[in-house]
Order: C-alpha cells, then structure tokens, then sequence
C-alpha cells in the first residue's frame, strides 16, 4: 500500500483539529474574558532508506540521508493570554483586570479562577458569577448600600447614601508562572494544574499584578481575521491533503490495469 495513503490522511485528521480550533476561537469572540488557541503540530517518525554519513563504497561519506516522512499528529493546543479590547459598561459589578492576574470564585467546593469580571448579586449579595460561584473572598452588599465602590488596588466598599462605608474588602488576584497550562473547564473559570503551577495571590497594581477598572469588562482577545485567514488555509489544506489521497488513489489504479 503506497504510504501517500496513510501520509495525507494524517494531514487530513491534522487540518480538522485547526479548523476545530479556529472554530471555537470564533465561536467565542463575544464571550468576556475568552482567551483564543491555537493548534500546534509535529511532524511523525521517519522511515529511514539511506542514513546521512554513512561509508560509501569509496570510503567517503554519504552527505545527505534518504528519509521519507509519515505525516503529522497534533502535539497541543496552546492558549493565548494576551490582553482583550475593554468595554465601558457602567455597571459598578463589571470590573476588568488591566494587566496580568485572575479572579478566583468559588465553584462547589472547588476554587476555580476567572478572567471575566461580570459579577452579580445573589439573593443573599453575595457578589457571584452569572453561574452562582461566589467571588472570594466572599463580600455581602448590604440592603442598604447606594453605592459600590472598587479601587484599582482591589479595595471593594459598598457606601450609603451619605457617602458612609457600610462593609468592605480587599479583591486579591492570582497569577501563575505558566497560565497556559490551566485547565479551561468551561463557564469562563480555569482550573489549577501540575503545568500552571501553584496560584500567586497579589494585590491589584503590584509587583507584576495588573490593576482593577470598575464599569468595564475585557472582551474576547481573539481577532476575527486572523482567524478567518487561518480558516482559508486551513481549508486549503485539507484539500490538497484530500488531492493527495485521490492522487495515489488513481496511481493505484493504473498499477492494477497494467495487468489488463
């Protein structure tokens, strides 16, 4: 069976996991704090014909091998979190991270973290997620507050209608020495693993912590034309993966009519 075959197939499989990538990148490209991905690959083992510098019958060395590759497989696919645009909302519980960190929200027993800051309240206020998980720490708004105030150092104080500070809190954020390796588990929150590493807990606007902006939300950092350019060549790709599968499909069959 002529390894064409086996070769293009892998490249067929390969194109279909960028194109499923790219997919969801523009699936998300209005989901709060998403961080696109990107597909990356590598090239299989080699079926060695003829060994670079091997003894000639001269005894010189043979300067180039002979190697006939046997496609490709998907090694990871790597996530990007590099800063998306800000929306103005207004809302005094939309706050956005400017700069490096994460929210961590409680989820069950499980803490989790976050990069969207569109919070609510509960119907105890609690300030949560729009799936319940409460941010931590956990801040109670009073009844009675007429006003939400958070500075860009993380400080939350919820003030009466003369400017008196009913309850308030310090908002941590948490970094990670490689933030790729967190496990997305959907509903916008990462989980902590082996590759991330421990989570960093820092005061908004230190060290290397970005800083907090009330009345905002960051957006999705993916770019609707990259990802429609990757698409195109994707697609192209695939196709010419496809053309390689009837090319030495009709090879083949020439090689069986040679016996007619």
């Amino acid at each position: 069976m002529m390894r064409s075959l086996w070769t293009a197939a892998t490249g067929m499989v390969a194109q279909q996991t960028h194109i499923d990538v790219l997919s969801n990148n523009l699936a998300n490209v209005n989901t709060t704090g998403f961080k696109k991905s990107r597909a990356e690959f590598e090239d299989l083992m080699y079926q060695n014909l003829k060994i670079a510098g091997t003894l000639n019958q001269n005894g010189g060395r043979i300067p180039t091998g002979m190697q006939i590759g046997m496609g490709v497989k998907p090694t990871t696919v790597h996530k990007f979190f590099t800063q998306g645009d800000f929306k103005n909302t207004g809302n005094p519980l939309d706050v956005a991270i400017e700069g490096d960190g994460f929210f961590r929200v409680m989820q069950n027993d499980q803490e989790v973290y976050t990069r969207s800051g569109s919070f609510k309240l509960d119907n105890e206020g609690r300030v949560v997620t729009a799936q319940g998980y409460a941010l931590q720490p956990e801040f109670i708004v009073p009844t009675e507050t007429a006003n939400l105030v958070i500075s860009e150092d993380g400080h939350m104080a919820a003030l009466d209608k003369s400017g008196a500070e009913l309850a308030s809190a310090d908002i941590p954020i948490y970094s990670f020495t490689n933030p790729a390796g967190l496990n997305a588990v959907g509903k916008n929150v990462y989980v902590e693993t082996e590759a991330s590493g421990n989570a960093v807990q820092g005061t908004p606007g230190t060290d290397n912590f970005g800083t907090l902006a009330q009345g905002f939300l960051e957006g999705s950092n993916v770019e609707m034309v990259d990802e429609m350019v990757g698409l195109i060549v994707g697609q192209r790709a695939f196709e010419i993966n496809s053309k390689a599968i009837t090319t030495s499909d009709a090879m083949l069959q020439t090689a069986i009519n040679v016996k007619r």
